[in-house]
């Protein structure tokens, strides 16, 4: 039998902290945990795609990948979000290692916040650019490290909509930064995209700084009920993607399945007005509601409650799925030490009866 011991050491290192990850199947219960903030995938609303549709493209698209549906789609997503132009990629992580890995070299600098994603960190690694994390959101920081950037190129890359905290990034502030410093900024739309501005459009719209940005990564599988990612910019960031950015160049495509499914989502979310009221409705009434724990003050559909430590984050998580809510722990070192948390995600699909519940057990 194969030797595989050497793998056991690590393994028992995560154990002994009470951070062994394992897959888990989707919980029975009231969903606080997915990121369907709309609804669009748990209430099966693209199930009208038309099924004749090929399940697979074939090869990447620089070979047999390539297709009219799917430049056709990029055209219709880069109109909404007034971009030149934009390249659809398998995922959101695809995305942004293909974008940072392409774009960024050793004699250019990226500053990161330190909450970024974790695609973007490894997007940052394979760039090999000098790369500095700046504390969150800190504007200041921010500057102090510009002014000891390197010779070359310097990136700035932030979310727009921190997947953890449920915060913001300061939008105004960082175009001005960039401007001042002749840095070029990279939006990270992820959790943006459906459920931030008038038709889901993003913050970066919101803000109506779309020309000042150097890119923009909208994710298809949260909010979009979908799959897939866009990366939105110039033409010339298109041609030099297709020409550079390895995870596009050398992965198979999305089949014409997934790419109608995106294209249908981007026709139905703008119009999910209601839904999106919903939404902000459910925020306020959590956000104001006492409980026992510290909650993560965030004016979105991401809510942390701070319970300190492994253990007993898992045992409160533990107790909510019980009782029917599906709602999971988040550990370190996923967190600082300390922060370990319950990430509440609210939908617009849940009802005030059932967040009511949540709430009770958490008081």
């Amino acid at each position: 039998m194969y030797n595989d011991s050497f793998l056991e050491k690590r393994l028992n290192e995560r154990a002994a902290i009470n951070a062994l990850r394992s897959l888990v199947q989707k919980k029975q219960g009231v969903d606080f945990c997915s990121n369907d903030y709309l609804g669009i995938a748990t209430k099966g609303l693209l199930k009208h795609i038309d099924n004749n549709l090929q399940t697979g493209s074939g090869g990447s698209r620089l070979l047999s990948g390539n297709y009219e549906l799917i430049e056709k789609t990029e055209q219709i997503i880069a109109a909404f979000h007034n971009a030149e132009s934009g390249i659809i990629y398998n995922s959101g992580y695809d995305a942004n290692i293909g974008l940072l890995s392409a774009v960024a070299n050793r004699s250019d600098t990226i500053l990161y916040d330190q909450l970024s994603h974790a695609s973007i960190r490894d997007g940052i690694v394979l760039s090999r650019a000098q790369a500095f994390a700046f504390k969150h959101n800190d504007l200041q920081d921010i500057e102090k490290k510009l002014q000891h950037r390197n010779e070359g190129n310097c990136f700035i890359i932030s979310e727009s909509l921190f997947s953890m905290d449920g915060d913001s990034c300061y939008m105004d502030e960082l175009v001005n930064l960039a401007k001042r410093y002749d840095a070029h900024l990279i939006i990270d739309e992820a959790h943006a995209t459906g459920i931030i501005g008038e038709k889901g459009e993003g913050m970066v719209q919101v803000h109506n700084c779309e020309e000042n940005i150097f890119a923009r990564i909208h994710t298809f599988s949260k909010a979009l009920g979908c799959h897939g990612a866009i990366v939105l910019g110039s033409n010339m960031l298109k041609n030099y993607l297709i020409n550079f950015s390895r995870s596009l160049m050398y992965t198979t495509s999305l089949p014409p399945q997934s790419i109608a499914a995106i294209k249908a989502s981007y026709q139905l979310f703008p119009t999910m007005h209601a839904e999106r009221a919903q939404l902000a409705f459910l925020i306020q009434h959590f956000q104001h509601a006492p409980i026992r724990f510290t909650k993560i003050i965030s004016n979105t559909a991401i809510q942390g409650v701070i319970i300190p430590g492994n253990t007993a984050v898992k045992a409160v998580a533990a107790q909510l799925q019980q009782a029917g809510m599906d709602v999971r722990p988040i550990l370190y070192p996923t967190v600082p030490k300390g922060e370990e948390r319950l990430r509440i995600i609210l939908h617009a699909f849940n009802s005030v009866s059932q967040l009511n519940v949540l709430i009770s057990m958490l008081q």
